[in-house]
This record gives structure tokens, sequence and C-alpha cells, in this order.
């Protein structure tokens, strides 16, 4: 009797490691065959019928040229393969640029992208489109289309007070390229349209528990960040006070179990890290924009909560180049981030600039910029926090 007891429990844990195994799913597939032209910046969405719909730009190059339009594709629920590339948005002459997608609580699916006006980041205009028919081949089609129109109560004191504060701290003289700087920002600073234009969006919008959607958008004018807020359902949008952390641009929201808000944004300075920042009012103000331990070589990432809690972060984890693109795992809202697996890592090509959400199937599906040798794609990765926890395989 002993000795049947024996093999069952060496049995049991013989048997563990393949029902671990079999617990961890991930699929990968290209949305489109690598094409030559410049194809970037996805935003995703699940639909109500399990189809998944993917947004993102392509053109020859929004800062020289006027040929960039919003694309997107389609994988009907069940298929293993995206439909024909369509286009989801294109204004004549100018570049359309950066997608984001949600779709609400009435089902209703947003699109948001800026428009450049003069090829040049500070000149974005971000635009909306909204569908309530948006599950039938082919793009949806859009029955109201808008611009976030927003008036920043004036942050240039506050920007210069913490600039000065900053450069004291170095405790040596300026030198000629930093005074040089600290000039031409109080300039831009002073300047009504340069605070009112050039906000875009990158991650999706985040939908607080109160119902207040927020809509995280940035400024290369000033590499801060703000939010788009609007707290009658996507009706009208105003904005919250600017993140200033001198390069925290390209925010990903995501709200505790207690109602306070964490933004972790790129890195467009000097630190090399993820840059944070939390507020305790349902996004209006900020506190200050701390970094994260985490490297960053000045690249988009994203995050989401999961439906047990968990938070999932993707990014790029070097201090250099985008070729080698992570998905981080925390169990505390943050505070840790004790998992890590890759999506990509390959020393020649670059994999950016990732949307990710959670299906309520409870997969995660995560798109991002797909660059190789060979030409420009999407790529779309399909798994669940089980593939998270295991061991790296690329």
């Amino acid at each position: 009797m002993n000795r049947i007891l024996t093999f069952l429990v060496i049995s049991a844990f013989c048997w563990w490691p393949s029902v671990a195994e079999a617990a961890a799913e991930y699929r990968e597939e290209l949305i489109f065959p690598l094409n030559p032209q410049h194809n970037h910046a996805p935003g995703v969405v699940e639909c109500p019928n399990g189809d998944l719909l993917v947004s993102w730009y392509r053109g020859s190059g929004e800062r020289s040229a006027d040929d960039v339009a919003v694309l997107g594709s389609r994988r009907t629920k069940g298929a293993s393969t995206w439909s024909e590339p369509f286009v989801m948005a294109d204004f004549p002459g100018f570049p359309d640029c950066n997608t984001c997608m949600m779709i609400d609580k009435h089902q209703k699916l947003w699109l948001f992208w800026p428009i450049i006006l003069d090829n040049h980041w500070e000149s974005a205009l971000t635009n909306y489109r909204t569908s309530k028919d948006y599950t039938a081949a082919g793009s949806p089609k859009w029955d109201w289309q808008g611009v976030i129109w927003l008036k920043p109560a004036d942050f240039k004191d506050k920007a210069m007070d913490l600039l000065r504060e900053n450069l004291a701290r170095r405790q040596q003289p300026l030198s000629d390229r930093i005074q040089a700087y600290k000039e031409g920002l109080e300039k831009r600073l002073g300047e009504k349209l340069a605070q009112r234009l050039g906000w875009q969006p990158h991650c999706k919008p985040t939908v607080l528990s109160t119902g207040r959607i927020l809509l995280p958008l940035y400024s290369d004018t000033f590499s801060f960040s703000l939010m788009a807020v609007s707290d009658d359902e996507g009706q009208t949008w105003y904005a919250s006070e600017p993140l200033i952390g001198f390069g925290n641009i390209q925010p990903a929201v995501l709200e505790r179990k207690d109602g306070s808000l964490v933004a972790y944004m790129r890195e467009n300075g000097p630190l090399d890290k993820i840059r944070v920042s939390e507020s305790k009012d349902q996004g209006l103000t900020w506190g200050p924009v701390g970094a994260l331990e985490i490297p960053n070589p000045g690249s988009g990432l994203d995050a989401v909560r999961l439906a047990n809690g968990h938070w999932v972060l993707i990014y790029n984890d070097s201090t250099s180049g985008r070729n080698s693109l992570a998905v981080s795992l925390s169990e505390d809202e943050g505070k840790t981030w004790k998992l890590t697996r890759h999506l990509e890592r390959h020393p020649k090509g670059s994999f950016h600039y990732p949307s990710i959400i959670q299906g309520p199937d409870g997969t995660i599906h995560a798109v991002y910029s797909y660059f190789v040798e060979e030409g420009k794609s999407m790529k779309h990765a399909a798994f669940n926090e089980d593939w998270i926890r295991g061991q790296d395989s690329k």
C-alpha cells in the first residue's frame, strides 16, 4: 500500500510541469505581409462578436509626405488570418498618424488619431470618429467625427519653476546648450497656440470606475503629457493639469483598487528609464514625474489591468534600440514587476509602439510595429498570464 501511495505521489509531481506548460498559451502572426512603406503606431480592440480590429498608419513618412492614412484590419472570431487592410481615416493632403481605439459601455467604437498640419509633431490636432456599425467586413461605418479641442490652464509658471529647481541641483554653470533650451522653452510656453496645439494620442483611453474617460495625450513641443478628460461619455472634453517631467510622453494609465491612478510614460529625456506619475483625483492633477528602475530607450509602451487585478506592462527593455520587446507582470498594482518574458529579442529589427488589451475570455492581445530588413508590418501576439510566468524561448 505504501509503495502504491508513493507511486501516486511521484506521478503527481512528474505530471505537474506538463499541466503548467499546457496552461500557458501563446500564438503570433503578422497582420499583413511585409510592406515597404512606413507602417506604425497600432491600436486594437476586441469587438462584442469576438472579432479583433486593429488600426495603424501607413505612408511615405509623416515628417515629409502627406500620403499617410489610418488603415485597419479585422480578424473574425475563430479565424487564423487577417483581412486585407482597409482605410479607416484619410484627411486628404495631410498626414494621419498615431492611432488608438476603445469600445465604450454602449458598445460604440471610438477611433482617435492626430492630423499633422505642417509635417511637424508640434502641429498635431487630435481627431476622433465613432461607429455603432463596425462588425461587417471592411471599414466601420462612421456616424460621427470631431476634434479634441483643448485649452489647458496656463502652465508656463509651473513648468519654468520646476525647470529652475532642476537646474539649481546641478551646482554648476549652465552650458550654452542648456541655456538655449531654457530660453527656447520659456518662449514656447508663453505662446497660447503652443500650449493648445500639438497634443496627440498613443495609448488607449482609460475608463475609470466612476465612468470618467481619460484619453492620454502628449506634446513633442514640450515633452510633457496630459489627459483629455470627459465626464459625459465623450460628448465634451477638457484638459487635465499637464504632467511635467521634461521628457515624459505617451502615457498609459491604470487605476488602482483605491481609485488612485498611475501613468507610465515613454522616456524622452536623459534618464533612459520609464517615467511614472500618480493622481489622487481621477486624473485632474498629477504628482511629481519620477522614474521606475525599468529601462526605456525612448520608445512607446502600454499597460493593461487584467480582470484579476494584476497589471501587465509592455515595453522595450533596453536603454538603446528597439530590438527587444518585453512584457512584465505585477501582482501588487505596480509596486513590483517580478516576472518578465520577451515577445521579441533579435539583434536586427525593431519591435515597438505596442498596444495591449485583455479580451473577455482572459486572452491578452498585443499588437506592435514589426520592422525587419525585408519590410514592415504589424504583428499580433495572443497569450495568457501563465505564458508570462514561463521561461523565455526567444
